[in-house]
């Protein structure tokens, strides 16, 4: 991490990954910090990251519809005084998005999700809420495997 990267607001960094109710751990990881982890990876930008090539980013998704709108990104323009309301509203636009988050989770199974972003602060960021919007309103509706069911196995009587 660069010295001025560190310095970016003054609060403590947020934490950076999450376990989701043992289905799998959630990452928020910068774009430009090498190398990015194993695991399911995910771009949740609407714009690919400035200098990065397609060829060196290692992808499983790109989930534009995922991250903030094109108007909310523009209103924040990374604005930490704006990080409170950029926030309500971002997790408002991803209601509309739950079936999405869900189909990514399930695209994730077995592997730590990695959402993928390319702002310069760690702590105000779109990767953030997608994070916390996940772990908080998807666990309560996932459907875990039964570990004592084979797989195969109908619900039927």
């Amino acid at each position: 991490m660069r010295n001025h990267e560190r310095s970016i607001g003054k609060m403590s960094p947020a934490p950076q990954a999450q376990e989701l109710d043992g289905l799998c751990t959630i990452h928020v990881w910068r774009v430009y910090d090498k190398p990015i982890p194993p695991g399911y990876r995910v771009l949740v930008e609407r714009l690919w990251p400035r200098g990065q090539r397609k060829t060196d980013l290692p992808l499983d998704d790109w989930t534009k519809n995922l991250a903030p709108s094109t108007a909310l990104r523009q209103w924040f323009h990374h604005d930490p005084s704006l990080w409170p309301e950029f926030r309500q509203r971002y997790l408002v636009e991803l209601q509309d998005h739950e079936a999405e988050a869900r189909s990514l989770l399930a695209a994730a199974r077995g592997k730590d999700l990695i959402l993928l972003y390319a702002a310069q602060d760690r702590e105000h960021n779109g990767a953030l809420v997608l994070r916390d919007f996940v772990c908080s309103h998807l666990p309560k509706t996932a459907q875990r495997p039964d570990p004592t069911r084979e797989s195969g196995e109908s619900d039927a009587p």
